[in-house]
C-alpha cells in the first residue's frame, strides 16, 4: 500500500461513520478511531502519520475534539517531502488558528519553506500563512512574502499578494513595505495576479493614508487604461463569462477606482469617461452585466460630483427596479436610498416604479420600498403619494399593515398642508387599519381636532359615518366616542356644514347609540369602555331627553367585575340622577389643547424649563424609567417635565377643564409622593389606568355651597371617592353612599393670614430621603417667597452626587441657588440646605404648586425620585 495515498482505512472509517444509525453509534466509532490514532501517535509511527492526520481532519469536521493531533501537523510540516507537507499544512489550517500557542513552533518551518527551491512547497507555505497568520508571524515573515511578490511564477505572486493582505490587516504598520510591490502588480497581464494586486491596493488604502495618496497620483491613469482595455477587449474564452470579459476584474477595478476617486476631484475627472462607457456599453440582460453595472453605479455615487453621470447611474437603478429578479430590485432600492442624499430630483423621476415595489409580493422589497417612498415625499407630492399608500392599505397583507400604517401616519403628520386634509387622511387610516395605529397617533388626532374649531361639526359627522362602517377598528371607536361626547350637539344639529359634505340626519338617540355600541362591543378594551362612559356622561348634559336612557346604560356596570368601570358607573349615575344643577359645569367641552406643545413633546424636541442646581443635566441610568401618564393626562399635556401636574393646591388646569373656581382650603393638605407610588389628580379625576381609592374614610367634603359664590370649592380629585363631611358621621351602607352628598353643606371657614411666620411643611418624604420647606417673605414684596429646603438622609447608607430639581407652572417664576453640598450622611446625622425663590405672578388668585425631582447615588446605584408639593400654606 502506498503510504502517501489516502489509504483504505480512511475510506473505511468514513463508511463506518455514515453507516451509523444513531448519534451514540457514531460517537462509539469516533472514540474507537481516536483511541487507535492516539496509540499510533504514542508509538511514533511515521508510516501512517499522514493517514492518521487525514482521519483527524475528518473527525474535526464532524465536530469532535482533535487537539491531541496538533503536534502531528508540525511533524509532517517538518518532513522533507511534498506529500507530507501538503497533509501537514492542510491539517495546520484546519485544526489550528492564530490563537494557538503551538503556532510559535511552526514559524521557523514556514520561513524555510518560503525560501524553498520547490515552488509548490513555497505555495503551500504561502497558503497556510495567508490563513492562520498572527501578528507575530506577520512581523517575522513579512520580508519573505514581500520578496515573493516579485517571483517568476504568477501563481506564487498571486498567493504572495493574498498573503500580504492578511499581513497588512494584522499589522497595519507594515503597509508601507508593500506599497511599491502592490503598485507593480497593477501592471500585470495575468488576470489572477492583477485581481489580487488590486485587492491588496484596496486594503492598503484603507489602512494607510500614505498608500492612498501614492496610488492616487501614480496609478489612477494606469487603472483607467486597464479598465478601458478590459471593456474593449475582444472575445477571450479563458476569461469570458456570459459574453463579458472577466466581470470579476471589472468589479475589482471599479472598486479601486471608487476608493481613489472618493474625496479627490482630479482623480474623479480622470475616470468619468470610462465610467460612462462602462455604464452604457455593458449589457444588462445577464447577471454578470448587472453586477458590473451595480458596481459602476456605486462608484459613480461615491466619487466627486458629476451631475450627468449621477443621472445616468440613477436611471440604471430605475431599470433594475423593473427586473424580475428580486435580488436586483432589492439592491437597487438600497442604492436609491443612498442616492437620495446626492440627487433627490433624479430619484423622484422613478417615483411610480418605486411605488409599485411597495405592492411587491416579496416582504423585504415591500419594506425597503416603503422606506424609500417615505424619503421621497415632500410638500409638493404628499397628496398623490399618500392617496396611493392609503389605497394599497386595504389590500395589503396583515403583517405589512403595521409598518405601512406607521409610515402613512408619520407622512400625514409631517407634511400635512391643511388640517381638513390631515383629518380626512387620518380617518381613512383609522377606518382601514385602526387596530394597527399606535396610541400617540390618535392622541395627536384628537389634539388637532380640538384646535380646529371650524371643523368640529365636519369632523364629528365624518367620524359618525366612519363608525357605521368600521366599528371594529379600536382607535377609530375611541376617537369617535370622544368627539361625539364633546361635539354631539353639533352632530345632531348639523352645525358647521361644509360645501364638500352631504347632509346627514342624526337624532340624539343615534348619537347615544354610538357610545352604547362602543361600550357593549365584546372586543372593546378598558380604555375604550371608560371613554364611552365619559362620553355618555357628557351626552346626558347635551341631550337631556336621553338622560334616563343613558342612566340605564351606565347603571348596568355598577356590578362590573372591572373596578374601573364599576367606579365610573356609580359616580356618573350619582351625577346624572341627583345633581343635574352642577352636571353642565362638570362636563363642559374640553379647552383647546396646546397643539404645539403636544407635537413638540411627541417629536422629542420640547425644551425643558426645569431649573437645576447644577449646570449639567442628569443622565438617567439604565433601568430607571419615567412613569408614563395615563392617555388622557398625556392628551391634556399635563405630564411633561416642565409643567407640574394639577393639584388641590393649584387648580388652574381643573378650573379650565371643568369651568369652576378651584382654590385650596386650609384644611385640605396636598399629598406629596415619590414617583413609585404617586397618583396624579387628573388620573384620579378621569380614572384611567389607576386603581380606585382605597381609603375613603379620610376623604374630605367635595364641594362647598354653590349658592355662596364667594366661597372657593374644595379639591376635585375626590370625584372618584364617596363624600364625607369634615365632621365625623356614622358610617352608611356603601350601596347608598352618594358621591355629592352634603353638596349644600356649609364650607369650612378658612382663617386669613395674619402676617405671622408661615408654618414649615414636609415637601417630600420617601424611605431614603426627607425634604422640609421653611418659608419667609421679602418685606414690601408679597409676590416673592423665599424657601429654604432642608434635606435629611433617613437611610443607613451615605447619599452622594445629590442633585435637586424643581418645576413650576408658567404663572410662577423659580430661581434655585446652589446647594450647600452634594453628600448627605447616613441616619440623619447632618443635613443639607438649598435656597429657592418663587415669584407668583397671580398672587392671591392661584397658590404655589411645584414638582420635584431628586437624583442621587446610594451604594454606587443611581436613584431617581419624583414628587409633587401641593400643601403650600395659603397666602404664598
Amino acid at each position: 500500500m502506498n503510504p502517501f495515498s489516502s489509504g483504505t482505512r480512511l475510506r473505511d472509517m468514513i463508511r463506518a461513520i455514515r453507516a451509523c444509525k444513531t448519534a451514540a453509534e457514531e460517537r462509539a466509532v469516533v472514540r474507537k478511531e481516536c483511541a487507535a490514532i492516539r496509540a499510533s501517535i504514542n508509538e511514533n509511527d511515521n508510516d501512517y502519520r499522514h493517514r492518521n492526520l487525514a482521519k483527524l481532519m475528518f473527525i474535526h469536521m464532524l465536530g469532535y475534539p482533535t487537539h491531541f493531533g496538533q503536534m502531528e501537523c508540525l511533524k509532517l510540516i517538518a518532513a522533507a517531502g511534498f506529500p507530507e507537507k501538503r497533509i501537514g499544512y492542510l491539517g495546520l489550517m484546519l485544526l489550528l488558528d492564530e490563537r494557538q500557542e503551538v503556532l510559535m513552533l511552526v514559524t521557523n518551518s514556514l520561513k524555510q519553506d518560503l525560501n524553498h527551491s520547490n515552488q509548490y512547497i513555497v505555495g503551500l507555505a504561502l497558503c497556510a500563512l495567508g490563513n492562520i497568520c498572527s501578528a507575530e508571524m506577520a512581523r517575522d515573515l513579512a520580508p519573505e512574502v514581500e520578496r515573493l511578490m516579485q517571483f517568476r511564477d504568477p501563481n506564487i505572486r498571486k498567493k504572495a499578494a493574498l498573503c500580504s493582505i492578511r499581513i497588512v490587516k494584522k499589522v497595519p504598520d507594515l503597509a508601507e513595505n508593500f506599497i511599491n510591490p502592490a503598485a507593480s502588480l497593477l501592471k500585470e497581464k495575468h488576470h489572477g495576479v492583477l485581481i489580487t494586486g488590486i485587492q491588496l491596493c484596496i486594503d492598503l488604502c484603507k489602512v494607510s493614508e500614505e498608500a492612498l495618496e501614492y496610488l492616487r497620483k501614480k496609478c489612477t491613469d494606469g487603472l483607467v487604461k486597464t479598465l478601458k482595455d478590459v471593456v474593449n477587449s475582444p472575445y477571450a474564452p479563458e476569461y469570458d463569462v456570459a459574453g463579458i470579459t472577466d466581470p470579476f476584474l471589472h468589479i475589482r477595478l471599479l472598486r479601486l477606482l471608487r476608493v481613489l476617486g472618493q474625496g479627490d476631484a482630479d482623480a474623479s475627472d480622470c475616470m468619468n469617461d470610462i465610467l460612462a462607457q462602462v455604464a452604457t456599453k455593458t449589457e444588462s440582460n445577464k447577471n454578470a452585466g448587472n453586477a458590473i453595472l451595480y458596481e459602476c453605479v456605486e462608484t459613480i455615487m461615491s466619487i466627486e460630483d458629476n451631475g450627468g453621470l449621477r443621472v445616468l447611474a440613477i436611471n440604471i437603478l430605475g431599470r433594475f427596479l423593473s427586473n424580475r429578479d428580486n435580488n436586483i430590485r432589492y439592491v437597487a432600492l438600497n442604492m436609491l436610498m443612498k442616492a437620495m442624499t446626492v440627487d433627490t430630483q433624479a430619484v423622484q423621476r422613478h417615483r411610480a416604479t418605486i411605488l409599485e415595489c411597495v405592492k411587491d409580493s416579496d416582504a423585504s422589497i415591500r419594506k425597503r420600498a416603503l422606506e424609500l417612498v417615505y424619503l421621497l415625499i415632500n410638500e409638493t407630492n404628499v397628496k398623490p403619494l399618500t392617496k396611493e399608500l392609503i389605497d394599497y392599505l386595504e389590500a395589503s397583507d396583515e403583517e405589512f399593515k403595521e409598518d405601512l400604517t406607521a409610515k402613512i401616519c408619520s407622512i400625514v403628520a409631517k407634511f400635512s398642508p391643511e388640517k381638513i386634509w390631515y383629518i380626512d387622511q387620518m380617518l381613512k387610516v383609522l377606518s382601514e387599519a385602526g387596530n394597527y395605529v399606535k396610541d400617540d397617533v390618535w392622541h395627536a388626532l384628537i389634539v388637532v381636532i380640538s384646535n380646529a374649531s371650524d371643523l368640529h361639526g365636519y369632523t364629528v359627522r365624518a367620524l359618525y359615518r366612519a363608525f357605521q362602517t368600521s366599528s371594529e377598528q379600536e382607535s377609530l371607536v375611541r376617537v369617535a366616542v370622544w368627539c361625539i361626547g364633546e361635539y354631539g350637539d353639533m352632530l345632531v344639529n348639523n352645525v358647521g356644514m361644509l360645501d364638500i359634505e352631504d347632509p346627514i340626519t342624526v337624532t340624539e338617540s343615534d348619537a347615544v347609540d354610538v357610545a352604547e355600541t362602543a361600550i357593549k362591543r365584546h372586543k372593546s378594551d378598558l380604555t375604550t369602555k371608560a371613554m364611552a362612559l365619559i362620553s355618555l356622561l357628557k351626552l346626558s348634559s347635551r341631550f337631556p331627553s336621553c338622560s334616563e336612557r343613558i342612566k340605564e346604560i351606565t347603571v348596568q356596570y355598577r356590578g362590573n367585575l372591572v373596578l374601573e368601570l364599576q367606579q365610573r358607573s356609580i359616580e356618573f349615575n350619582s351625577i346624572i340622577a341627583k345633581h343635574p344643577n352642577i352636571r353642565s359645569a362638570l362636563v363642559e367641552r374640553m379647552p383647546v389643547l396646546d397643539e404645539a406643545t403636544f407635537m413638540g413633546r411627541r417629536a422629542g424636541s420640547m425644551p425643558s424649563s426645569v431649573s437645576t442646581s447644577t449646570v449639567s443635566s442628569i443622565n438617567l441610568p439604565n433601568g430607571v424609567n419615567k412613569t408614563s401618564a395615563a392617555p388622557l393626562v398625556d392628551l391634556l399635556d399635563l405630564s411633561s417635565d416642565d409643567v407640574p401636574a394639577p393639584s388641590p393646591g393649584g387648580g388652574d388646569f381643573l378650573q379650565d377643564l371643568l369651568g369652576v373656581d378651584v382654590s385650596p382650603s386650609s384644611n385640605q393638605p396636598g399629598t406629596n409622593h415619590a414617583v413609585q407610588n404617586g397618583t396624579d389628580v387628573l388620573l384620579d379625576l378621569l380614572s384611567i389606568g389607576t386603581p380606585p381609592a382605597q381609603n375613603i374614610s379620610s376623604t374630605p367634603d367635595i364641594f362647598s355651597s354653590v349658592q355662596d359664590n364667594k366661597t372657593p370649592l374644595a379639591p376635585l380629585d375626590l370625584l372618584l371617592s364617596p363624600s364625607h363631611s369634615t365632621q365625623a358621621t356614622p358610617p352608611r351602607d356603601a350601596s347608598v353612599i352618594d358621591l355629592l352628598d352634603d353638596f349644600g353643606a356649609k364650607p369650612p371657614v378658612v382663617p386669613e393670614n395674619n402676617g405671622s411666620a408661615f408654618p414649615s411643611i414636609v415637601a417630600f418624604e420617601s424611605s431614603n430621603l426627607k425634604a422640609v420647606f421653611n418659608f419667609s417673605k421679602t418685606p414690601g414684596n408679597p409676590q416673592t417667597t423665599l424657601i429654604q429646603a432642608t434635606f435629611t438622609n433617613l437611610s443607613s447608607d451615605i447619599i452622594t452626587d445629590f442633585i435637586f430639581q424643581a418645576a413650576v407652572p408658567k404663572f410662577l417664576q423659580l430661581h434655585l441657588d446652589p446647594a450647600s453640598g452634594n453628600t448627605l450622611p447616613a441616619n440623619g446625622n447632618g443635613s443639607m440646605t438649598q435656597n429657592l425663590k418663587v415669584t407668583n405672578n397671580q398672587h392671591g388668585k392661584k397658590s404655589l404648586v411645584m414638582r420635584l425631582r431628586i437624583a442621587y447615588k446610594m451604594n454606587n446605584k443611581d436613584i431617581l425620585e419624583e414628587g409633587q408639593v401641593n400643601n403650600f400654606p395659603r397666602g404664598l
